[in-house]
């Protein structure tokens, strides 16, 4: 027999091995003991964290003869039939091949013929929130009137894109991200049964390398065994998952405190030049940095997410002052949002860590400045502070003038000021959407809008990435973007415009045309359209008035209609 992944050979086959789910599993098995199940299912939460698994448990525990207290027996010919997929009455479906209206009406159509050899007919259908919307139409009937002795188990990682109306109709199990010390357990517990020696460094680096997923654990573990030799070591994992060891983040850090900025910047190239990536490297240190100030408070190995508290870091912990180490989050959170829209990232990591050192160095030599100290020693820092900004200085103006002409600075502030007007709202079309826009559009508009982000291109998304929806009508959208440039970039970009409105056209309905505007001009646009409206309508009321007859110059020409007749009378304005 060929060779099956780790994570198919010690795939979960009782509640009690699914690690990290106690909560979830104790409630199916209560439910199973009391015979308290119901028609329908959705298991919510990341991937690789137990739900397909719970699912077939259920399916399972419900159908076997032997079950006690809710667990199979996984002895009898039903729990192998389960387990080996071959039982006619538990199906599976991959909603992500299987979306259309078709195969959820052969479900509905199929489900109402009773179970052949077990008691319950099941459906998994995983990835549920891959079905069309008629599709969910066509299963929503079957949940609304479900036939006996038939459970729906639904899967997904994303319920967000489930309507309402088929959630309402199923108990919601939401599964967690599993804690890096529950996956290690369970790898402990495979490596002893499988018999293979390994460091417990190793594990707890997988362990943090899977996020929270067992199956990836479970892959990287697998991926380890087969790169080491006989004996998993730190250092197999550490280059199967990319990790950077403590010792250089320690460095790293040590050089940030004592203003090394070449050791840091030497640090970070060696990592790059190994090959690291520099997102990871950048999540790495702000976990790092939190794990140094919650061991500052408190002493706690157990709130550890990246570190180990050994000797090195427990000194670091003491040595390094809070405030580095809130502003290496800052400084690195920043850098995290600029290196998405970027490709080179070991750019924004290097002026980080210029910053990181120098900046801090300046402020501390003002701060820390002998009270005491001689005439002299001040001036030598004055000196100092003043020699980094003029550097600093000649830098900006170098980078200034590489980006235009050579011109003064105040000039190219006044260029560069004066050029965010350049782009011109499209204030009537504007108006057009306006006038016909109500909460409910913008409503339905917002729902949809993350997840026409993830269908986009990465270049459209990088255009797209700052836009807030703001006013909506049946035919149209006003969307607000943070940037001039992105703004002007989506106005032009016919691709683009296309793209959303043929999302729109499929998710809501129908096709709305998108205006770009300015976030900062928006207020401006739409005050105009409201005073606009206040006049409009205020030379509306003359019109009416002036229009309407006085009561009294009609009483006076009937009068004189009556008196001399109406080819003798003329009435004048």
């Amino acid at each position: 027999m060929s060779y099956q992944a780790l994570y198919r050979v010690w795939r979960p086959q009782r509640f009690e091995d699914i690690a990290g789910q106690q909560a979830i599993t104790q409630t199916l098995k209560n439910a199973l003991v009391q015979n308290k199940t119901s028609h329908a299912y959705l298991f919510t939460g990341p991937r690789g964290t137990g739900k397909t698994s719970a699912a077939k448990i259920f399916a399972k525990a419900i159908n076997c003869t032997h079950s006690q207290d809710g667990e199979p027996c996984n002895e009898c010919d039903l729990c192998q039939s389960i387990t080996q997929g071959k039982l006619g009455d538990v199906i599976e479906i991959d909603a992500a091949s299987n979306n259309g209206v078709e195969e959820i009406r052969d479900i509905r159509d199929k489900a109402n013929y009773a179970p052949t050899q077990a008691d319950y007919k099941v459906y998994i259908i995983d990835e549920v929130h891959m079905l069309s919307m008629g599709a969910f139409n066509a299963l929503l009937k079957t949940l609304e009137e479900p036939p006996a002795n038939v459970i729906f188990i639904l899967a997904t990682t994303e319920p967000h894109k489930i309507p309402l109306t088929i959630i309402s109709r199923t108990q919601r199990f939401d599964f967690r991200r599993i804690s890096p010390q529950d996956i290690v357990e369970r790898m402990r517990y495979i490596l002893t049964q499988k018999e293979v020696d390994y460091a417990e460094d190793a594990l707890q680096t997988i362990a943090k390398a899977a996020e929270g997923g067992m199956r990836d654990a479970l892959s990287i573990l697998d991926q380890a065994l087969s790169f080491s030799e006989g004996a998993l070591q730190t250092e197999d994992a550490m280059r199967i998952t990319g990790s950077i060891t403590q010792e250089l983040l320690e460095g790293y850090i040590e050089a940030l405190y004592s203003h090394e900025t070449e050791k840091g910047l030497n640090i970070l190239h060696a990592l790059i030049a190994e090959g690291k990536d520099p997102s990871r490297f950048v999540e790495d240190m702000i976990l790092f940095s939190r794990d140094l100030l919650l061991y500052q408070t408190s002493q706690a190995d157990t709130l550890l997410k990246m570190a180990k508290a050994d000797d090195g870091f427990a000194e670091l912990a003491e040595q390094v002052p809070a405030a580095l180490l809130y502003e290496v989050i800052q400084v690195f959170n920043e850098t995290q949002q600029e290196m998405r829209l970027s490709n080179h990232a070991e750019v924004y990591l290097e002026v980080a860590t210029v910053r990181l050192t120098q900046a801090r160095a300046a402020v501390q030599t003002a701060s820390t400045a002998p009270s005491s100290g001689g005439a002299d020693d001040q001036v030598q820092e004055v000196a100092a502070l003043k020699k980094q900004l003029a550097e600093m200085q000649k830098l900006m103006q170098n980078v200034t003038a590489n980006q235009g002409t050579a011109k003064p600075a105040p000039q190219k502030a006044k260029r560069s000021s004066s050029s965010k007007s350049v782009f011109k709202v499209n204030k009537t079309s504007v108006h057009r959407v306006l006038e016909n826009a109500t909460r409910q559009d913008l409503s339905q508009l917002k729902d949809v809008w993350p997840d026409l982000m993830n269908v986009l291109e990465a270049s459209q998304k990088a255009i797209m990435n700052t836009s807030t929806p703001v006013a909506a009508s049946p035919q149209g959208l006003v969307v607000t973007f943070d940037y001039d440039i992105l703004c002007e970039r989506a106005t032009n970009d016919t691709i683009l415009l296309d793209a959303i409105g043929e999302y729109l056209e499929k998710v809501i309905g129908h096709r709305a045309e998108m205006i770009s505007v300015p976030a900062e001009q928006w207020p401006i646009v739409r005050q105009e359209f409201i005073k606009q409206m206040k006049e409009d309508s205020t030379s509306a009321e003359d019109n009416q008035e002036a229009a309407a007859p006085d009561p009294k110059e009609d009483q006076i020409v009937s009068e004189a209609f009556k008196l001399f007749g109406e080819s003798f009378v003329q009435v004048k304005e």
